[in-house]
């Protein structure tokens, strides 16, 4: 019975890890920036960004952010938005809480993810199947940035039960 349990487990892991789409990663020469997952949970879009070691990239609301604690003053630099287009959005999209990178005596405000971040938003209704997202933005370590600028395609299939708890995100202003 152990043994019945141990590969039931097993088998609903596997399940579970295999819903998400194919990795698309973002490179800089062979150092890994970031990668890309998507998968369909219930009837919202979930991307998932795993962030390589010693870099990190940016909030979906991360310009209008800064805007805000600049208080009508100008940037001495502005980090780019992480953008997701391609499917049918029904609402606002949500996103991991960002930490603040800021260095307010640079007047340079910036938020974002150095490890990994969920993006999700719902979806009009089920996507076709071969929809592809796209995602552009930046990954930066402290001395370069690389600009991001790829497509991930959406699984195919339902989302089934939906598994995002929207509770630990918040919205994108």
């Amino acid at each position: 019975m152990t043994r019945f349990c141990t590969i039931v487990l097993l088998a609903a892991a596997a399940a579970a890890a295999t819903d998400w789409s194919q990795p698309v990663e973002v490179r800089h020469e062979d150092v890994l920036c970031v990668s890309y997952q998507a998968r369909l949970d219930g009837p919202y879009v979930v991307v998932r960004a795993t962030v390589g070691p010693g870099w990190h990239t940016f909030a979906m609301d991360n310009q209008e952010r800064a805007k805000e604690k600049l208080a009508g003053k100008p940037a001495l630099s502005m980090d780019r938005n992480t953008e997701i287009t391609g499917a049918a959005i029904d609402g606002p999209w949500y996103q991991s809480p960002p930490k603040d990178f800021s260095r307010p005596a640079l007047r340079w405000f910036s938020w974002g993810f150095d490890r990994e971040a969920l993006f999700a938003a719902k979806l009009r209704a089920a996507p076709a199947p071969g929809t592809r997202l796209r995602l552009r933005g930046q990954a930066c370590t402290d001395t370069i940035c690389k600009n991001i600028d790829v497509e991930l395609a959406l699984p195919d299939g339902k989302g089934g039960e939906p598994r995002v708890n929207l509770k630990e995100l918040v919205p994108v202003r």
